[in-house]
């Protein structure tokens, strides 16, 4: 079941798109070949599809409700750090992704007040990227006017997106728009994997535990498919740090998730098949090496 939330999609989307808005170079005659063309066709294809799947903050507080799990503040990434990551323009993009998606997790929280400062830093890092349009003072306005109506921000996130369509057309451009999702992704695996090893051992039995973290654990599993598509995804772009090594990660990380084979036991009928935590050690180890990694 996937509950996309308009913040979510407002940040990801509109972030990763516009970053590709700064203008045109002077190789862009060069550039302007059917080749060139077919190939960030086919990246802002990845891009928008990797938008598309990868699961929204506001999937894990919902099933969160149903266990009684509370919001936990610790798995944020500190707004603070933002000042250190303006620099660099890879850790700004990838962080702008961390943000987006805290933004998304506080807002799905109805933490309003934490959402905006978190708003307003991010702002700080976009406009440090040179992002034009996607972060001007009437989006702002917009988005802190009707942050607790939904329907609002869908119609805002549909305008706004229509506003952004036309970009990606600079080669480096789609990197740090590559680097947006990647960053959101991550942290999104991050928060899900966070809240299943921080749920109390001593709280329930065993095998009342497992049931009460079985639809979250499975929203985890069900990213599989997303880490591949983001691997392809960065396969498109220039293969230099950070890149590479997060390419690297997400291969061990696709391998994690294949060894533990989970298709094809539900092929086999297994419905008895039990779900815990521990199916996710290996998984949750990488995802938090990844992250670590991005917000250091």
């Amino acid at each position: 079941m996937k509950f996309k939330h308009p913040i979510y999609f407002l940040f990801t989307a509109l972030i990763a798109m516009g970053l590709a808005s700064c203008g045109s170079s002077s190789s862009d005659k060069d550039k302007n070949s059917s080749e060139f063309k077919e190939a960030e066709e086919s990246l802002k294809q990845q891009i928008e599809e990797v938008i598309y799947n990868i699961p929204s903050p506001s999937e894990i507080p919902y099933l969160l409700e149903a266990t009684g799990a509370e919001f936990n503040e610790s798995l944020l990434n500190p707004r603070t750090k933002v000042d250190q990551y303006a620099a660099r323009t890879d850790k700004a993009a990838l962080n702008l992704g961390v943000y987006a998606a805290d933004i998304g997790y506080l807002s799905s929280y109805d933490k309003t007040q934490e959402a905006i400062d978190y708003l307003n830093s991010t702002k700080t890092l976009a406009d440090n990227l040179g992002v034009i349009g996607s972060f001007d003072v009437e989006v702002l306005q917009k988005f802190e006017a009707n942050i607790s109506n939904k329907d609002s921000l869908t119609k805002l996130l549909d305008r706004t997106i229509k506003k952004t369509e036309s970009y990606l057309k600079d080669d480096n451009r789609n990197k740090l728009s590559a680097l947006v999702v990647t960053g959101s992704f991550v942290e999104g695996l991050y928060i899900s994997t966070g809240l299943i090893k921080s749920y109390p051992k001593d709280l329930l039995p065993d095998d009342k535990r497992n049931l009460v973290l079985t639809p979250l654990i499975r929203v985890v599993l069900e990213q599989k498919k997303s880490v591949s598509d983001l691997l392809k995804m960065l396969s498109n772009v220039e293969q230099t740090e950070p890149v590479t090594t997060i390419t690297a990660d997400l291969k061990a990380l696709e391998a994690a998730y294949a060894s533990l084979n989970i298709e094809e036991q539900i092929k086999n009928n297994k419905a008895n098949m039990v779900l815990t935590d521990k199916n996710l050690i290996e998984i949750t180890n990488i995802v938090e090496r990844m992250r670590k990694s991005i917000t250091d």
